[in-house]
Order: C-alpha cells, then sequence, then structure tokens
C-alpha cells in the first residue's frame, strides 16, 4: 500500500490549516486525530448512516468517504462551528433541545451539518422535505419525529429573525 503523503491547505470552522496526510487518510479521521475535533462521529465507515457529516463548501458530504487529500482547498464547517462565540446555539441545535430532538446524541452532530445545509437552502420547508432531507441519516433511538419536529421549529424560528 502506497504511503505518499500530500500537502493539503484546508480552511476549518473558518481557521486555515496546513498539513502534510497520507494518500489514504480519511477526511473524517484528519478531523478526528489531526486537528481534534471530535464532535464528527463516526458510525458506520460506509457513508450509510450519516454520523460522520461534514459540510464542504458549504453541502454537506459523508467525511469517512472521503480522503483528506480531496479537501484540498476547501472550506470545511464542523457541528462544533455551529454554536456562536458566545456560545449561544444555533437555532437549530436549539430546537432540537427544546422539541425533544435527541436522545443518545451520536447522529445528531451528523443531523446538525445536514439539517443545517438543508435549511439555508430551504427555509421554509415542509414536513415531506424534511423527512426526504433526513433521509440519509440514520438514529436509532428517536423514531425521527421529534428530530422532523425540530427543523421545522427551527425553520419557524429562522425565519422570525431575518
Amino acid at each position: 500500500m502506497s504511503n505518499e503523503r500530500h500537502t493539503i491547505v484546508v480552511t476549518v470552522n473558518g481557521q486555515r490549516y496546513a498539513r502534510e496526510v497520507e494518500s489514504r487518510l480519511l477526511l473524517s479521521d484528519f478531523i478526528r486525530h489531526d486537528l481534534l475535533l471530535a464532535g464528527t462521529h463516526v458510525g458506520c465507515e460506509h457513508g450509510v448512516c450519516g454520523a460522520c457529516t461534514v459540510q464542504l463548501d458549504g453541502l454537506p458530504v459523508r467525511s469517512c468517504l472521503m480522503f483528506a487529500a480531496q479537501a484540498d482547498g476547501h472550506e470545511i464547517r464542523t457541528v462544533e462551528a455551529l454554536a456562536s462565540p458566545q456560545d449561544e446555539f444555533h437555532p437549530l441545535q436549539q430546537a432540537m433541545h427544546d422539541a425533544h430532538g435527541l436522545q443518545c446524541g451520536y447522529c445528531t452532530p451528523g443531523i446538525l451539518m445536514t439539517m443545517t445545509a438543508f435549511l439555508d437552502a430551504h427555509p421554509s420547508p415542509s414536513e415531506p422535505g424534511v423527512r426526504e432531507a433526513l433521509s440519509g441519516n440514520l438514529c436509532r433511538c428517536t423514531g425521527y419525529q421529534h428530530i422532523v419536529d425540530a427543523v421545522l421549529l427551527a425553520a419557524e424560528r429562522m425565519r422570525g429573525a431575518r
């Protein structure tokens, strides 16, 4: 197996990083082990569960399916970037709390990263639209209804703030 190394420059949560990485290093491992941002969870390691979802240039991607070298020159946003610098929750984080949209929390970072991108693109979503956008994120605890309720509540609150 090749131990080829690449120098990459990425912006993660607004901070620029230049690192040398092995060709086969997964983006999820780079985020968790090199940058020490443990909010990105690794579940299935096959791109099925969505726990490792981050935003790459504003779009949700499975970080377990990408190599860190593929992120060279791109902007990455992880769940750590959602709260404000004053530690105020993002409206979706607050709505997840208020609507009881989480239980064990393992899937929550991936859901937050998927759904914040969705809400940016769809500020007035329908329940079927939310369910479709959420379909790539698995949750074994909640049954999804409270998550859907939380996304709709966040959308309502975010529209009111504009």
